[in-house]
Formats: structure tokens, C-alpha cells, sequence
């Protein structure tokens, strides 16, 4: 079956020069774009509740820019005014380009890592006599705990944000003919919102295999998957696919 229509489960990007509107352009397809979880914040007393005093830490381990976000407004909402001496550890260049929305970054004490966690833990192992604090989702991959406890320094993780299921109910009666996925928690979101799901003939895309697991879980077909190597990002599996399914349109 061709392709016409397909519903990518995040927000629309930002950017003009998104490859989604070149792929919908090129391909003459209609991409739109609806995240299926969404970040709520946890509240300055429900932080407190888990015994969380920002007076008690030295250092701040940032995993993502949600982190960032919700750190400094629990820090804003607890009326804490952030030392200019506390240490930053950075998951990523992403991460610690975007603290720089909050702090003046050549006067803060700022430590990068490259991109998974365990890279950053060198870091972390040479300042390890700092008090951390991980302020995080209430998702957390198993990988930080392990690593941290592994390294033996003195750390807190805290809930400073949830990821959340949307509604979705507005598309009960709307049909593509294919859903893209990015997460678990998106494939936990569809049938929160329509347990009834049938696959039928919806071509599914999922990106990573904690995903492909997901849908496989609920019994899905998983027609489109990246990355790969000859299709590392999901608009370049999408359009390899439309490509081969859309011939002679």
C-alpha cells in the first residue's frame, strides 16, 4: 500500500530546514506532528517531600535540557538563588550549549562529557569528593544509577520532572498509513488512549531498539526501523521506504 499520510508522535520542529518538510515535499506526502508524552514539572514541596535541599549540593549532573529547565525553576520556585562556585556536569554539548539559557557560561565551573553517560563519568571520578545532585525524570535509564554507585561518590537523584501520557482523543477517528515512534512511552501512550488498537494496515516506524521491543510487547509489526547503517536517522528509513512502496504513483 502507498503512503499519503503519517503522523510523527513528537512535537513539529522548530527549524525551516527539517528534513521532515523536505522528505513531505519530495515525497508529496503529509507529515504531521503530535507528541504522545509531554514533561510535566514536580513541585518545589513535592522536591522537598523527598528530602532534596539545593543548600546541600555542590555539584548539578544534567542529562538532558529538561534537566536543565526544571532545575533552575524549582531553584527560582524554592527562592535559592544558584552559587556562582556550583560545578555543572554535562551529559552532552547539547546539554551544557543550552545551560547557557541560565547561567554566563565562561564564569560557571562547566564539565562536558561527549554523549552516553558513562562517558562523562571521568569526570565525575575526578571531582568525586563533590556532593551531586541529579535532578531527573522519573524515568530513569538504568545506566546512571549503575554508573554513579560504581564510581562511589556521593549523589542524590531527585524527581524534578515527569514524562506524562497525552491525550489524544481527538484522533479517535483519524487514520494514517504510518506511525512514527521515538520511545516506549510513546507506543505506552497509544494504547492508554486506544486500548482497543488494531494494526491492521498501519505501517508502524520506530527509531531504537528499546522501541522495536515495545510494539513487538503489544504484538505490532515493525515495517520501518533506524537507525541502521544505510539509514541512520528516520527520515531517511521513511523516505527508503515510501520510495519502494510508492513506485509508479
Amino acid at each position: 500500500m502507498k503512503v499519503k499520510t503519517i503522523l510523527v508522535s513528537q512535537p513539529e520542529p522548530k527549524i525551516e530546514n527539517s528534513p521532515y518538510f523536505d522528505l513531505q515535499e519530495k515525497q508529496r506526502v503529509k507529515i504531521d506532528f503530535r507528541p504522545f508524552i509531554h514533561v510535566e514539572g514536580v513541585s518545589a514541596k513535592d522536591i522537598r517531600q523527598q528530602k532534596v535541599d539545593l543548600n546541600n549540593y555542590t555539584a548539578i549532573i544534567l542529562t538532558s535540557r529538561n534537566a536543565v529547565d526544571h532545575f533552575f525553576r524549582v531553584a527560582d520556585e524554592m527562592r535559592f538563588k544558584v552559587p556562582d562556585s556550583l560545578k555543572y556536569f554535562c551529559q552532552s554539548e547539547a546539554v551544557a550549549y543550552y545551560l547557557q539559557k541560565y547561567v554566563v557560561y565562561r564564569k560557571r565551573k562547566i564539565y562536558v562529557g561527549k554523549r552516553s553517560f558513562s562517558e562523562l563519568s571521568p569526570l565525575i571520578k575526578k571531582y568525586k569528593d563533590e556532593k551531586f545532585l541529579l535532578p531527573n525524570t522519573d524515568k530513569v535509564k538504568d545506566e546512571v544509577p549503575e554508573t554513579l554507585n560504581a564510581l562511589g561518590v556521593n549523589w542524590k537523584q531527585a524527581t524534578f520532572f515527569k514524562t506524562v501520557v497525552s491525550d489524544l482523543s481527538d484522533l479517535a477517528n483519524v487514520s494514517y498509513d504510518v506511525l512514527v515512534f521515538f520511545s516506549p512511552s510513546g507506543i505506552e501512550s497509544l494504547f492508554q488512549n486506544f486500548p482497543d488498537f488494531k494494526q491492521n494496515e498501519t505501517r508502524i516506524a520506530v527509531f531504537g531498539n528499546t522501541t522495536i521491543k515495545a510494539v513487538e510487547e503489544k504484538g505490532l509489526r515493525v515495517d520501518i526501523a533506524a537507525p541502521t547503517p544505510e539509514t541512520p536517522s528516520m527520515t531517511m528509513a521513511l523516505e527508503k521506504y515510501i520510495e519502494k512502496v510508492n513506485k509508479g504513483k
